[in-house]
């Protein structure tokens, strides 16, 4: 059994994991620079090799891309489901800041609250609660 982690690169990983972390809770758990490695290139020696954080509970890695440059897409999303509508709303709206709404956090069609959007560092969240059991 395999167990899913998603590693994000980014242009600037440590300020994307204090977004993260201050928008959903959670923490910096470690992180590791270029600068830190035997026989570092001085130019990146402030670049984040490997950082490990939790948000909403769940563990993120992130790295500083620094051997190619980041193409932004929309072929993977990072789905946050909440237990309840306030949690829910709360990182919805946190993660939306400088961002952009692609789906706004609503009732769907399928009876479960869920919400769609592109946060400032290009990464796409759906957040979403369960539909209520009957």
């Amino acid at each position: 059994m395999a167990k899913l982690t998603a590693y994000m690169m980014s242009e600037d990983a440590k300020a994307q994991a204090a977004f993260y972390v201050q928008a959903l809770g959670g923490e910096i758990l470690s992180v590791v620079t270029h600068g830190q490695l035997p026989e570092s290139n001085e130019e990146l020696k402030d670049k984040v090799v490997n950082l490990s954080m939790t948000a909403a509970g769940i563990t993120f890695l992130m790295s500083d891309s620094v051997f190619e440059p980041l193409r932004q897409g929309n072929a993977i999303n990072l789905s946050l489901e909440y237990s309840n509508e306030a949690e829910a709303r709360d990182a919805f709206d946190k993660l939306a800041v400088n961002g952009q709404v692609i789906c706004p956090l609503e009732p769907a069609f399928w009876g479960a609250l869920f919400g769609q959007i592109e946060d400032k560092f290009g990464i796409r969240w759906m957040i979403t609660i369960p539909v209520p059991q009957v």
